[in-house]
């Protein structure tokens, strides 16, 4: 019932641009085409591949359904230490996904090798998928990247990135979900 209903979307997405209309929609759509869920985590209720509304739960239901680890960056803004992360380095082509709750976040042809220590991309996937916030601790001015649908930390934007936008949006491999593009 769930994939009809996906597929009903969807063809009718691609009958209102056929027709040269735009979509009938609040939510503006992703650089991404057709969104469907890839990952499916059942301990996570709140996980969704496709659902963009907003996800408000207290940090203590979060604790309940997340690791400890990642709790500790999504919910408590801790770091993974540097080079210790996977993906930091790797250049397979795929998607990435907000670890807590799904969100769609970066393409693999946002992402570039970076030596920092953690995955690096120089642009998100669409506007809404990251928020930003000002971060002073430790003595330091950053600026916080977080989940746009969940709050979630996923690490820090800075501007040393490469062209064409000459940002780094430094992330916590922890944070993120990675799907490959043949699965």
């Amino acid at each position: 019932m769930k994939q009809q209903l996906l597929l009903f979307i969807a063809l009718n997405s691609l009958l209102f641009q056929a027709c040269g209309q735009s979509q009938p929609s609040k939510v503006k759509p992703s650089k991404s085409t057709l969104m469907k869920e890839v990952l499916h985590k059942p301990e996570n209720p709140y996980y969704s591949n496709t659902d963009t509304k907003k996800v408000i739960i207290p940090n203590a239901e979060w604790k309940k359904i997340l690791s400890p680890d990642l709790y500790a960056v999504a919910r408590e803004a801790d770091t993974e230490r540097a080079f210790t992360g996977t993906m930091w380095n790797s250049e397979t082509k795929g998607t990435y996904y907000c670890a807590a709750c799904g969100n769609l976040l970066f393409k693999s042809n946002q992402k570039f090798v970076s030596s920092c220590g953690w995955p690096s991309f120089f642009e998100q996937d669409n506007k809404a998928s990251i928020t930003f916030k000002p971060d002073n601790s430790y003595g330091m001015q950053r600026i916080e990247a977080n989940c746009g649908r969940c709050d979630s930390h996923l690490g820090h934007l800075f501007d040393d990135g490469p062209a064409p936008t000459g940002k780094r949006y430094c992330m916590n491999a922890i944070s993120l979900d990675f799907v490959p593009d043949n699965q």
